[in-house]
């Protein structure tokens, strides 16, 4: 895989998660924990320290992907959060739960619908893409 294509996409996902994480720091941390909380998925005690660190995360994923230092690691990190941001939305989406997603901030990120679905399995694939071409970008210079 070209080289050029592995750092646009790790640019790319770095990008998301650095504007995930900024629209949520920007908001009270309770709106962002009403979001979580309407998928029902986490206790109620784990609000609070989700709706607090989540977005700092997602700020500090970000800033590991741009340099390139240890992307496979950090583009694996990305792409496990990706899956488990889907399968909450799709657990959300079979149970009809109406849900403010909070992906970009609370209200700014609309309810599940189709098109919810297509940009999340777009992000994660692109994420697994890039996974997958800087793990065996890392296993061809070994040999």
């Amino acid at each position: 895989m070209k080289r050029w294509l592995l750092i646009a996409g790790r640019l790319i996902i770095a990008v998301i998660f650095l504007y995930a994480g900024y629209e949520k720091v920007r908001e009270p941390w309770l709106q962002f924990a009403i979001a979580i909380d309407s998928f029902k998925a986490v206790p109620e005690s784990w609000l609070e320290p989700l709706a607090r660190t989540l977005p700092w995360c997602e700020i500090a994923l970000g800033i590991s992907l741009l340099p390139g230092i240890l992307s496979r690691y950090f583009s694996l990190i990305a792409t496990l959060l990706l899956t488990l941001f889907l399968s909450v939305g799709i657990r959300a989406y079979a149970n009809g739960l109406q849900v403010d997603c909070g992906c970009f901030g609370a209200g700014h990120s609309g309810a599940i619908d189709a098109m919810w679905f297509v940009e999340h399995v777009a992000m994660l694939a692109l994420a697994a893409v890039v996974t997958v071409g800087e793990f065996m970008q890392a296993r061809s210079r070994r040999f």
